[in-house]
């Protein structure tokens, strides 16, 4: 016998320690006030939850800044991608100027570029895949190469790309990578050059296993203006002018930790069921209220 009252002393000891007290259902008195608002709330944790494990199970794309060359291995070159129509300038007086402060002066670049003849062959859609290095320089489209240069360039053209290193294959991400395409200047003066100053960033994607891609961005400002030769002669040109930014944008995919997880549902079901509690008791104390209220007139 001592040895049983022994044990409920020590278990009503151990009891004490129940914060989660449980009251007689007896003693409580459900309403439809509070129906409603449970119904309410469990929707609201419902819609919640969804909308949180939606965002847990999809990645997320971070970007950061930072100064440094990514691409080390490149060799201190850019692949560039131009694709540019003039429409009445032919195919034979187009070529390609490649300059920059290395001391690369390259007229009529020929290698990895294609010119195909458009509009009845009265104009030309100049194709190019070349390297830059990684200084300041320009490249611009002329008619410097040609044999016999032409009466009247005519400059006029639509940019249908221009591109710098290789082209990342994320849907997610929108930058500034082709930044010139679609530019339309066929409206503009026939014998006008065009200058596109360009800053050149360096671009990289992390994925989820850590695998990076390179690639560059850039911005663009633009002029046009009527230049003339040492001869009095217009000669209009197309030119992109660039130069390297030291800022690197870095983006990098990742999944929402499991312990953040945790913790907003936690939040959220705690959230709304103690608002939950205190407007339902609210409501409830404000209804009694009212009801002795009712009473006293009565009386």
């Amino acid at each position: 016998m001592e040895r049983r009252s022994d044990r409920k002393r020590k278990s009503r000891h151990f009891l004490r320690f129940d914060i989660y007290r449980k009251v007689p259902k007896d003693l409580t008195q459900p309403t439809y006030t509070g129906a409603i608002i449970s119904i309410c709330c469990c929707l609201f944790i419902t819609f919640l939850f969804l909308s949180e494990l939606t965002g847990f199970i999809a990645n997320e794309i971070v970007n950061e800044l930072y100064v440094d060359d990514p691409d080390k291995n490149s060799g201190g070159k850019i692949e560039v991608t131009l694709n540019v129509s003039l429409p009445n300038l032919a195919c034979e007086v187009v070529g390609l100027d490649i300059q920059d402060e290395m001391g690369r002066h390259e007229v009529g670049h020929i290698d990895n570029s294609m010119k195909i003849p458009i509009n009845n062959a009265h104009g030309c859609r100049f194709e190019g895949f070349f390297s830059i290095n990684k200084v300041p320089g320009n490249f611009h489209v002329s008619t410097h190469s040609a044999m016999a240069q032409p009466a009247n360039p005519d400059m006029r053209h639509i940019i249908h790309k221009l591109s710098f290193g290789n082209t990342l294959q994320v849907e997610n991400i929108h930058g500034a990578f082709n930044a010139l395409g679609g530019a339309d200047k066929l409206a503009s003066q026939a014998l006008e050059s065009h200058d596109y100053v360009l800053k050149i960033v360096p671009t990289v994607y992390e994925d989820m296993n850590g695998e990076q891609q390179f690639s560059y961005q850039y911005t663009v400002a633009n002029k046009a203006y009527v230049a003339y030769s040492h001869t009095g002669r217009v000669v209009p040109a197309i030119w992109f002018r660039y130069d390297l930014s030291p800022i690197t944008v870095k983006y990098t995919e990742r999944r929402q930790p499991i312990y953040r997880f945790i913790t907003t549902v936690c939040a959220i079901i705690g959230g709304t069921f103690t608002v939950a509690g205190i407007l339902d008791s609210f409501i409830f104390t404000a209804s009694e209220a009212w009801k002795k209220i009712q009473l006293g007139k009565m009386q």
